[in-house]
Parts: C-alpha cells; structure tokens; sequence
C-alpha cells in the first residue's frame, strides 16, 4: 500500500477510469480524473497519467504532462488503454514513438493496456471517424491480414480489458512509492 502515488486519468467509454480504479485499490492510492487534479502534486513520489489511444494518438498526453509539471510532479509514469491486443507488440512500440521523444521514453515509465471499443459511450465524432473507417476498410481490394484483423475488430463494441493487465505497471509502482 502506497499513499504517496495518484492516478489521473482521461476516460472516455470508461476503460482508462476501470484500469486507473483498479490501479488505485491495488495500491492503496487515489485515482482522479485529470480535471480534479490537485493544485499541488510536488508531495507524490510519482503522478500516473492514463489515457486512451486514439488513432495512434496518446490522448491529451501534451497537455497533460504541461499541467502535471506546472504542479510540480517530480516523476511521471503514464499508461494508455486501447483496442489493439496486447500482442500487437510492434504496433504498440510505434504507438509510443509517435507520443513520446526518445528522452521521454527513456525517462518515463509507460504502459499499454489493452481494453477494448465501446461505440455507445463514443461521442458522435468518434463513432463518424469509426464508421468511416470501416467503410473505408470495405472498400479495400487487397486486404493484408491486419487488414481483415482490423476490419473484423471495428465492427461492434468489445471489450478486452483484464485486471490482470495492470501487474506490471503496479509492480513498476511499488517500486517508486
């Protein structure tokens, strides 16, 4: 059990919030969303972020770690949830090429958990890009493996997401609290 931790967390359909709550019980620390983050964080030993992945995008990432340095936050581990199995290892090492520097994968701890789509939590826009995507990915003629992959998974809502995911970050956890 660790006090000295918070989570925050953007959570769109609810699976960032699920893993953040189970983070939190597992350790004994507080999960909030990122909009109740307390004025001063320079009291933690670490500050987690959790946030989707949308379109390869780690979700309010920059803005996040602006707001979380201005309140002091000494050291930052982030997690991102999303539909992408776990074993989509290279994917998923793109993913945080294209979100961190070189100097912040380095210096920060981070997680992918996979978690699942949720279309009847999605905002309109979301669902739009969603669907369009699907028709686009109908349209196509030669479709590779993760094509069909892809196109089979963006058809209904599911959901992949495990408590048993949040080991080894809770494990990288305890040994900052």
């Amino acid at each position: 059990m660790t006090n000295n931790l918070i989570i925050l967390y953007n959570s769109k359909t609810g699976f960032t919030r699920k893993y953040a709550e189970l983070l939190a019980l597992e350790l004994g620390c507080t999960a909030l969303p990122l909009s109740r983050a307390p004025a001063d964080l320079s009291g933690y030993a670490a500050v987690v972020f959790g946030s989707r992945l949308h379109a390869g995008i780690f979700d309010g990432w920059k803005k996040a770690q602006k707001l979380l340095q201005s309140r002091g936050a000494k050291r930052l581990v982030v997690f991102a949830t999303g539909a992408m199995p776990n074993e989509a290892e290279e994917r998923i090492r793109t993913v945080w090429e294209q979100n961190l520097t070189p100097a912040e994968q380095e210096a920060i701890p981070h997680f992918y958990l996979q978690a699942g789509l949720c279309y009847e939590k999605m905002g309109g826009v979301d669902r739009a890009m969603m669907k369009f995507a699907a028709w686009a990915m109908s349209r196509k003629k030669a479709k590779t493996p993760e094509d069909e992959a892809f196109q089979g998974a963006i058809r209904q809502s599911y959901d992949i997401s495990d408590p048993k995911y949040i080991a080894p970050l809770a494990e990288c956890l305890r040994g900052l609290g």
